[in-house]
């Protein structure tokens, strides 16, 4: 499988972030609790336009997921612009119910590259896939904002087996490979593209190695040493690659080419 989620992160009905003033959460009385789920057109073509443009660099297959046939207005308008979004770039677009999505993501989750979803859906399906891929341990994110962007692993801060030696920090270690490859993009910045492509083969020939995982993934190693096996890999990588260079007059490496 692979296959990237592209979650909106600032709306739906999340009570800490769909507000100007106030909470999206209330209580009109003690025995009722009601919650306000906001979709804007701007929220929804921003992601739209990040999902577009990632599967237009793929394999070109973009899954819009959301539950329009109950939340018919919300769900609805957020479908109805991602696909005018969509049909901005040559790509195979499809759409599904969040439920649907999430039983086909474990029967068949090589059918889908990338999938785009609001935030409450995205942050519940991004877990489940994953899991599928090995544990949350495994999984990058980043938040990528018009002018800013953030990375971080998807599993939070695992206080619970802090100083352990025991945390797979693949998921982190492929988060900063995400800011990498983000920065590349945004300011034509080669040798920050290639970074990024370092460092995930430098994870792939980590994880391919027998006993080279973490004990979530039935390794032998602790964090320190897959750490530094995957240090070790990036850096004779990363020699053979700027042997290949030469220093341009912005002070930037360029491929040395005739």
């Amino acid at each position: 499988m692979d296959l990237i989620i592209a979650r909106e992160n600032t709306e739906g009905f999340y009570a800490d972030r769909n507000m100007y003033q106030g909470s999206g959460e209330f209580m009109p009385t003690e025995d009722m609790a009601l919650a306000i789920r906001k979709i804007t057109r701007k929220g929804s073509e921003q992601i739209a336009r990040q999902a577009c443009e990632l599967a237009a660099k793929r394999r070109g297959l973009l899954s819009i997921v959301h539950k329009g046939n109950v939340m018919k207005i919300s769900d609805g308008f957020f479908a109805d612009i991602c696909k005018e979004v969509a049909a901005h770039y040559k790509l195979k677009v499809d759409e599904y119910f969040v439920d649907a999505m999430a039983a086909l993501l474990v029967r068949k989750p090589n059918n889908f590259d990338v999938i785009v979803t609001t935030n409450m859906f995205g942050d519940i399906i991004s877990d489940l896939a994953a899991e599928l891929s090995g544990g949350l341990g495994l999984g990058p994110s980043i938040n990528a904002g018009d002018d800013y962007a953030m990375a971080q692993s998807a599993h939070g801060s695992a206080p619970d087996i802090a100083g352990q030696n025991n945390a797979n920090p693949t998921a982190m270690i492929l988060s900063a490979g995400m800011l990498l490859d983000t920065l590349g993009t945004r300011f034509n910045r080669p040798e920050l593209l290639e970074a990024a492509k370092r460092l995930d083969e430098a994870i792939d020939a980590q994880l391919s190695e027998e006993g080279g995982c973490t004990p979530d993934l039935g390794g032998l190693l602790g964090t320190n040493a897959f750490g530094a096996g995957v240090a070790k890999r990036v850096k004779g990588g990363a020699q053979a690659y700027v042997a290949g260079l030469k220093l341009d007059s912005s002070g930037r490496y360029r491929p040395n080419k005739p």
